[in-house]
Protein backbone atom coordinates (compact mmCIF):
# COMPACT_ATOMS: atom_id res chain seq x y z
CA UNK A 1 0.00 0.00 0.00
CA UNK A 2 0.95 3.65 -0.79
CA UNK A 3 2.58 6.15 1.83
CA UNK A 4 -0.90 8.16 0.80
CA UNK A 5 -2.67 5.47 1.25
CA UNK A 6 -1.66 4.39 4.51
CA UNK A 7 -2.19 7.92 5.50
CA UNK A 8 -5.31 8.34 4.05
CA UNK A 9 -6.71 5.10 5.61
CA UNK A 10 -5.19 6.77 9.39
CA UNK A 11 -7.62 9.78 8.47
CA UNK A 12 -10.15 8.12 8.26
CA UNK A 13 -9.88 5.68 11.73
CA UNK A 14 -9.50 8.88 13.56
CA UNK A 15 -12.37 10.92 12.26
CA UNK A 16 -14.41 11.85 14.96
CA UNK A 17 -17.76 9.47 15.24
CA UNK A 18 -20.59 11.57 15.74
CA UNK A 19 -24.63 10.98 16.69
CA UNK A 20 -26.95 13.53 15.58
CA UNK A 21 -29.98 13.75 17.87
CA UNK A 22 -33.07 16.27 16.69
CA UNK A 23 -36.38 15.66 16.11
CA UNK A 24 -36.23 17.60 12.51
CA UNK A 25 -35.30 15.13 9.56
CA UNK A 26 -33.97 17.91 7.10
CA UNK A 27 -31.83 19.11 10.12
CA UNK A 28 -30.29 15.96 11.02
CA UNK A 29 -29.31 15.20 6.95
CA UNK A 30 -28.41 18.75 6.31
CA UNK A 31 -25.76 18.58 9.34
CA UNK A 32 -25.05 15.47 8.59
CA UNK A 33 -23.41 16.41 5.24
CA UNK A 34 -22.41 19.53 6.67
CA UNK A 35 -19.83 17.75 9.29
CA UNK A 36 -19.22 14.96 6.49
CA UNK A 37 -17.98 17.58 4.11
CA UNK A 38 -15.63 18.85 7.16
CA UNK A 39 -13.69 15.31 7.77
CA UNK A 40 -16.44 13.58 10.65
CA UNK A 41 -17.98 10.32 10.46
CA UNK A 42 -21.69 10.59 11.06
CA UNK A 43 -22.55 6.83 12.63
CA UNK A 44 -26.29 7.53 12.74
CA UNK A 45 -29.36 9.97 13.91
CA UNK A 46 -31.86 10.15 16.40
CA UNK A 47 -35.21 11.72 16.58
CA UNK A 48 -35.72 11.48 20.42
CA UNK A 49 -33.45 10.78 23.20
CA UNK A 50 -35.06 7.03 24.37
CA UNK A 51 -33.50 6.50 20.37
CA UNK A 52 -30.11 8.18 21.07
CA UNK A 53 -29.52 6.11 24.14
CA UNK A 54 -29.86 2.73 22.41
CA UNK A 55 -27.49 3.96 19.82
CA UNK A 56 -25.13 5.41 22.48
CA UNK A 57 -25.41 1.75 24.08
CA UNK A 58 -24.68 0.34 21.09
CA UNK A 59 -20.97 1.78 21.12
CA UNK A 60 -19.22 3.37 18.26
CA UNK A 61 -20.03 6.92 19.27
CA UNK A 62 -17.67 9.86 20.02
CA UNK A 63 -19.55 12.20 20.30
CA UNK A 64 -23.67 13.22 20.83
CA UNK A 65 -24.63 16.38 18.97
CA UNK A 66 -28.41 17.09 21.12
CA UNK A 67 -31.13 19.00 20.64
CA UNK A 68 -33.02 20.28 23.80
CA UNK A 69 -36.81 19.44 23.20
CA UNK A 70 -37.55 16.58 21.78
CA UNK A 71 -40.53 14.21 22.36
CA UNK A 72 -40.52 11.07 23.91
CA UNK A 73 -37.17 12.20 25.85
CA UNK A 74 -35.64 15.67 25.86
CA UNK A 75 -32.20 16.66 25.44
CA UNK A 76 -31.59 17.29 29.22
CA UNK A 77 -32.76 13.70 30.35
CA UNK A 78 -31.52 12.30 27.60
CA UNK A 79 -27.82 14.29 28.12
CA UNK A 80 -27.84 13.05 31.83
CA UNK A 81 -28.60 9.51 31.20
CA UNK A 82 -25.77 9.38 28.87
CA UNK A 83 -22.77 11.08 30.99
CA UNK A 84 -23.86 9.02 33.53
CA UNK A 85 -22.19 6.23 31.69
CA UNK A 86 -19.04 4.61 33.76
CA UNK A 87 -16.69 3.63 31.05
CA UNK A 88 -17.16 5.05 27.64
CA UNK A 89 -20.03 8.05 28.25
CA UNK A 90 -19.19 9.90 24.88
CA UNK A 91 -18.82 13.72 24.85
CA UNK A 92 -22.03 15.02 24.66
CA UNK A 93 -22.77 18.62 23.17
CA UNK A 94 -26.22 20.55 23.12
CA UNK A 95 -26.84 22.05 19.72
CA UNK A 96 -29.95 24.09 20.24
CA UNK A 97 -31.53 27.49 19.62
CA UNK A 98 -32.90 27.60 23.04
CA UNK A 99 -30.22 29.50 25.04
CA UNK A 100 -32.20 30.58 28.12
CA UNK A 101 -30.32 31.07 31.03
CA UNK A 102 -32.53 28.11 32.75
CA UNK A 103 -31.55 25.94 30.29
CA UNK A 104 -28.02 26.57 30.26
CA UNK A 105 -27.83 25.71 34.02
CA UNK A 106 -29.94 22.10 33.31
CA UNK A 107 -27.72 21.30 30.72
CA UNK A 108 -24.81 21.83 32.94
CA UNK A 109 -26.33 19.85 35.56
CA UNK A 110 -27.07 17.44 33.20
CA UNK A 111 -23.23 17.09 32.46
CA UNK A 112 -22.87 18.70 29.07
CA UNK A 113 -19.55 19.35 27.78
CA UNK A 114 -20.41 22.09 25.72
CA UNK A 115 -23.73 24.60 24.15
CA UNK A 116 -23.76 25.65 20.85
CA UNK A 117 -26.38 27.59 18.80
CA UNK A 118 -27.93 25.86 15.25
CA UNK A 119 -26.82 28.85 13.62
CA UNK A 120 -23.37 28.48 13.93
CA UNK A 121 -21.37 28.22 10.71
CA UNK A 122 -21.06 24.88 9.46
CA UNK A 123 -16.92 25.40 9.45
CA UNK A 124 -17.14 26.99 12.86
CA UNK A 125 -19.16 24.48 14.09
CA UNK A 126 -16.41 21.81 13.02
CA UNK A 127 -13.27 23.78 14.59
CA UNK A 128 -15.34 24.10 17.79
CA UNK A 129 -16.28 20.70 17.85
CA UNK A 130 -12.59 19.46 16.77
CA UNK A 131 -11.51 21.56 19.92
CA UNK A 132 -14.02 20.49 22.36
CA UNK A 133 -13.06 16.49 21.29
CA UNK A 134 -9.54 17.35 21.78
CA UNK A 135 -9.86 19.50 25.55
CA UNK A 136 -13.66 17.98 27.13
CA UNK A 137 -12.69 18.54 30.13
CA UNK A 138 -12.04 21.86 29.68
CA UNK A 139 -15.66 24.24 30.96
CA UNK A 140 -17.24 24.70 27.41
CA UNK A 141 -20.39 26.24 28.84
CA UNK A 142 -21.42 29.34 28.90
CA UNK A 143 -21.43 31.31 32.11
CA UNK A 144 -25.27 31.74 33.77
CA UNK A 145 -25.25 34.72 36.45
CA UNK A 146 -28.39 34.09 38.98
CA UNK A 147 -29.40 36.45 41.18
CA UNK A 148 -28.41 35.98 45.14
CA UNK A 149 -31.92 35.21 47.01
CA UNK A 150 -32.10 34.28 50.59
CA UNK A 151 -33.46 30.87 51.26
CA UNK A 152 -36.96 33.12 52.25
CA UNK A 153 -36.86 35.20 49.10
CA UNK A 154 -36.58 31.63 47.16
CA UNK A 155 -39.72 30.46 49.40
CA UNK A 156 -41.78 33.24 48.64
CA UNK A 157 -40.72 33.20 44.83
CA UNK A 158 -41.91 29.68 44.70
CA UNK A 159 -45.55 30.51 46.54
CA UNK A 160 -45.65 33.28 44.30
CA UNK A 161 -45.03 30.91 41.56
CA UNK A 162 -47.88 28.45 42.70
CA UNK A 163 -50.22 31.57 42.37
CA UNK A 164 -50.40 32.34 45.96
CA UNK A 165 -51.55 36.13 47.63
CA UNK A 166 -49.35 38.09 50.02
CA UNK A 167 -52.08 37.11 52.63
CA UNK A 168 -51.59 33.47 51.74
CA UNK A 169 -48.18 33.49 51.62
CA UNK A 170 -48.21 34.87 55.18
CA UNK A 171 -50.36 32.35 56.45
CA UNK A 172 -48.52 29.67 54.64
CA UNK A 173 -44.84 30.60 56.04
CA UNK A 174 -45.96 32.13 59.32
CA UNK A 175 -45.33 35.45 59.15
CA UNK A 176 -47.12 39.75 58.41
CA UNK A 177 -48.46 40.22 55.56
CA UNK A 178 -45.98 43.15 55.65
CA UNK A 179 -42.86 41.54 56.18
CA UNK A 180 -44.24 38.89 53.14
CA UNK A 181 -44.32 42.16 50.95
CA UNK A 182 -40.88 43.40 51.85
CA UNK A 183 -39.69 40.01 50.21
CA UNK A 184 -41.27 40.32 47.43
CA UNK A 185 -40.54 43.76 46.69
CA UNK A 186 -36.76 42.57 46.99
CA UNK A 187 -37.33 39.55 44.66
CA UNK A 188 -38.55 42.05 42.17
CA UNK A 189 -35.31 43.98 42.47
CA UNK A 190 -33.16 40.82 42.38
CA UNK A 191 -34.58 39.83 39.20
CA UNK A 192 -34.75 43.45 37.66
CA UNK A 193 -38.81 43.02 37.52
CA UNK A 194 -41.92 45.16 38.44
CA UNK A 195 -44.70 43.01 39.10
CA UNK A 196 -45.50 39.09 39.69
CA UNK A 197 -46.05 38.08 36.19
CA UNK A 198 -42.96 39.44 35.20
CA UNK A 199 -41.32 37.95 38.28
CA UNK A 200 -42.35 34.39 37.03
CA UNK A 201 -41.39 34.88 33.82
CA UNK A 202 -37.88 35.68 34.98
CA UNK A 203 -37.57 32.94 37.41
CA UNK A 204 -38.50 30.49 35.22
CA UNK A 205 -36.43 31.90 32.35
CA UNK A 206 -33.10 31.28 35.07
CA UNK A 207 -34.86 27.86 36.02
CA UNK A 208 -35.38 29.30 39.99
CA UNK A 209 -38.89 27.98 38.75
CA UNK A 210 -40.13 24.82 37.01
Amino acid sequence: MSAAGTQSAGEAAAAPRVLIVDDHPLFRMGLSLALAAEGFTVTGEAANGKEALRKVAAGGVDLVLLDIRMPDMDGIEACTLMTSRADDAPVVVMLTTHDEPGVVRSARQAGATAFLSKETDPRELARLLRAILADPARDWLPQVSLPSLTPREEQVLGLLGQGHSNKEIAKLIGVSPETVKDHVERVYQKLDVRDRLGAVRRATELGLLT
